[in-house]
């Protein structure tokens, strides 16, 4: 009790925008008003009749009246306890119903208010979880490896002892990777215009992941603020070491180098099959997108970007001239002028108009997040809903539910009988569509762990001796394409 009461005064002064305030973070920002709930505090802001008249040294005494939907203790509490799925989370990163070493042994770190950072917790099981989530009401959650040993035991033994074994094949895209394409935001700032940047990635990674290397559990969540991210929880994706993961960046990552290169994308004439793919994918979006919304041809600033991706100094200047002296030329008619040069003054096939494509459109990743099995990643369910490839066209990042809306609609929900009324919280709100996917992407998870285990139990039972993986008895075409789709980016 006392440990709460020392966190509340800590965050009586604090607002929800001091929360998510900060630029490193992907937190998603959350309205600062919030439902109907109020407390009770008596109207006192009339003078106190007797003693006005006798004196005027005393001023009347104002009182505000504070509400709980303004105190972000209340915010994290009313989230916490009644909309967090413990359950379904306990059992995603158990892979499994029952608790496992998956879970007993995972990293979880938690951010509160004013930066106060707690690394290294584990827990028993989900009550152990989900009270202290309830104790310290976090502002941020990150998940971690699964270690060698618990995590909270980390300073009883040795440094080589305490090591991460496995984890969720992640992937993280920020929108602040396309700020030298992108002309609408920059930064943490978001519209419906760039967030197509994030549409194509997410269609790209994810045709990638599941046809060239056979993933099937695949969990895209939106990062509450300026980008996506992708979990991966396959056991041959888990159990990946770091150069492993980095041969799966490599394979993936098609657009190189920082600021400094005008350049990015060099690829062969001839593309691989995974390449022409995301080629099909990103094209139809290149007009609408990038030439219209983006207006990357609009200005000399924007298309001087374009054209120091030409080889050709003589192909540039003739194509700046042209665009200068002619200010009526259209988007649409200064790129068709740019393609036809090029193909003009090309002594063979050239690809740099197709490579523009890419530099433009093809998704960036960020290859740290991926690459090492101890980088931490924030949760799903850090106040923030998630997304699915199938719905990646209609989902809109500016109209996710926040804790305002949640808790309004828990207050304003009638329930048509006793089973509505008793029902879980969260089938009361806007939250209920994407605890849905999540539901589904673990239901789907379990059962495969659950037919793994029933068909290892048998082949030791039938004298294989438990020797045999499953993934050699089970889609045996789709695990040869991936270890050679791995020993291809290799």
């Amino acid at each position: 009790m006392a440990d709460k009461e020392v966190i509340h005064d800590e965050l009586k002064d604090i607002t929800m925008d001091d929360f998510f305030s900060d630029e490193d973070d992907d937190m998603n920002q959350v309205g600062s008003t919030m439902a109907n709930v109020q407390l009770q505090t008596p109207n006192r802001d009339h003078v106190i009749d007797q003693q006005q008249q006798r004196t005027q040294l005393v001023a009347p005494r104002q009182f505000s009246v504070v509400s709980e939907d303004q105190d972000p203790v209340f915010l994290l509490r009313l989230f916490y306890q009644r909309l967090f799925p413990y359950k379904l989370y306990h059992s995603w990163l158990s892979y499994g119903i029952n608790t496992s070493k998956s879970f007993t042994h995972r990293e979880f770190s938690f951010t509160l208010a004013n930066d106060i950072y707690f690394r290294y917790n584990s827990f028993a099981d989900s009550d152990a979880l989900k009270k202290e989530i309830e104790r310290l009401q976090p502002v941020k959650i990150d998940i971690g490896a699964v270690y060698s040993v618990k995590p909270k035991d980390k300073k009883s033994v040795s440094e080589k002892a305490f090591r991460p074994l496995e984890k969720d094949l992640v992937f993280d895209i920020d929108m602040t990777d396309y700020d030298d394409i992108r002309t609408c935001c920059s930064g943490g700032n978001i519209c419906h215009d760039c967030w197509q940047f994030m549409t194509i990635a997410i269609k790209v990674i994810d045709k990638c992941l599941r046809d060239d290397f056979g993933f099937e559990h695949l969990l895209w969540v939106y990062s509450g603020r300026r980008g996506v991210h992708c979990w991966v929880s396959d056991e041959r994706a888990r159990k990946l070491n770091n150069e492993s993961r980095k041969a799966i960046v490599g394979y993936l990552e098609v657009v190189k180098g920082g600021a400094e290169v005008d350049r990015k994308v060099r690829l062969p004439s001839t593309l691989h099959p995974s390449l022409e793919r995301s080629l099909e994918i990103i094209k139809p979006y290149f007009i609408p997108l990038i030439l219209n919304r983006q207006g990357v041809l609009d200005t000399r600033d924007q298309w001087q970007k374009m054209l120091k991706i030409i080889a050709d100094e003589g192909t540039r200047r003739e194509l700046d001239e042209s665009w200068s002296d002619d200010a009526s030329l259209s988007a649409r008619a200064k790129w068709d002028e740019l393609k036809s040069l090029v193909s003009d003054t090309a002594k063979s096939f050239d690809t740099t108009t197709r490579d523009i494509i890419f530099q433009y459109l093809y998704p960036r990743l960020d290859e740290k997040v991926t690459t090492h099995i101890n980088h931490l990643l924030k949760s799903p369910f850090c106040v923030h809903p998630k997304t699915h490839p199938a719905e990646c066209d209609s989902f809109d990042p500016l109209t996710v539910p926040t804790l305002t809306t949640l808790a309004k609609e828990i207050n304003e929900y009638t329930p048509r009988n006793d089973n509505d009324r008793k029902g879980q919280d969260f089938k009361k709100t806007s939250l209920k569509p994407y605890i849905d996917i999540f539901e589904k992407f673990v239901h789907q998870l379990v059962m495969e762990s659950q037919r793994e285990k029933r068909a290892a139990t048998a082949m030791k039972s039938d004298g294989f001796g438990g020797r045999l993986k499953i993934d050699d008895l089970r889609n045996k075409d789709r695990r040869t394409k991936w270890w050679a789709t791995l020993d291809h980016s290799l």
